[in-house]
């Protein structure tokens, strides 16, 4: 249980990264007194973080190993965009990204005391999506810091890109799904079955309901996408970002360059 002492900490923590994002001053890290020392805390601070950019999206989930429990982070409605937009803007500096698979919520799954069953969300599900997620960050090397520093800056995210739904996605083989990851017409990453999870189906039941507390429930609309295929592969101002899955379909992005206006 957080107390009031360790709240105040969170928000300063909270104001640091916004701050941060905002000017393009990345910190080196977080300062000793306001560092969360727990997940709870790190937790504690993404959700002040999302309280600033408004309306929450949907959700990004993932795990390092198919046996780990999943860390998620809210997604601000306000960087969501569809395949072939241009990322424009100073506060896009690190400029990660990574190939993912994602979900749109069809139904509304609140929160409940039963926990839903697998085949229960799944059904819930409108449709799969390939995904490109923008990774940035309020640290000058965000792989310097604590990871719980790390957890509590979004856990990196900076923006989600969404490419045409995959029909008859469930019968999808996501373990022999193959993908490629091009920066400018070269390709970078080419993996099979590379998903860190695991079983990335697994990650929307622990959503539902481990997350629930947090989440306030999934509703209809909500994206959801299920961590990295690829790693963090970080492009340049101006580059042209492709993926390609075999069966999911493909997504593609621009960053624009350097000096360019902010999003309005």
């Amino acid at each position: 249980m957080i107390n009031g002492a360790q709240e105040r900490q969170m928000m300063n923590a909270a104001d640091m990264l916004l701050d941060a994002r905002r000017t393009n001053r990345p910190l080196v890290e977080l300062p000793a007194d306001v560092r969360p020392q727990t997940v709870e805390e790190a937790y504690l601070v993404q959700d002040k973080m999302s309280w600033a950019y408004e309306a929450i999206g949907g959700w990004k989930v993932g795990a390092p190993t198919g046996d780990a429990e999943p860390m998620f982070a809210p997604m601000p409605a306000a960087w969501i965009s569809c395949s072939g937009c241009e990322m424009r803007g100073r506060t896009h500096r690190y400029r990660g990204i990574e190939a993912e698979i994602a979900f749109l919520m069809g139904e509304d799954l609140p929160p409940r005391n039963t926990p839903y069953s697998r085949d229960e969300v799944l059904d819930a599900i409108a449709s799969c999506h390939p995904a490109i997620e923008v990774l940035e960050t309020a640290f000058i090397d965000p792989m310097q810091v604590a990871r719980l520093s790390m957890i509590a800056d979004l856990q990196l995210h900076g923006g989600f890109v969404y490419g045409p739904a995959c029909p008859d996605w469930q019968r999808i083989d996501f373990s022999q799904e193959h993908v490629t990851l091009a920066v400018d017409g070269a390709v970078r990453v080419e993996r099979t079955g590379s998903n860190t999870s695991g079983d990335l189906l697994r990650l929307l039941p622990f959503l539902a309901n481990e997350g629930a507390a947090r989440t306030g429930g999934l509703k209809r609309g909500d994206w959801i996408t299920t961590g990295s295929w690829t790693g963090c592969t970080v492009a340049s101002p101006g580059s042209a970002v492709d993926v390609q899955f075999s069966t999911v379909g493909k997504v593609n992005l621009r960053f624009g360059v350097e000096g360019s206006a902010l999003p309005d």
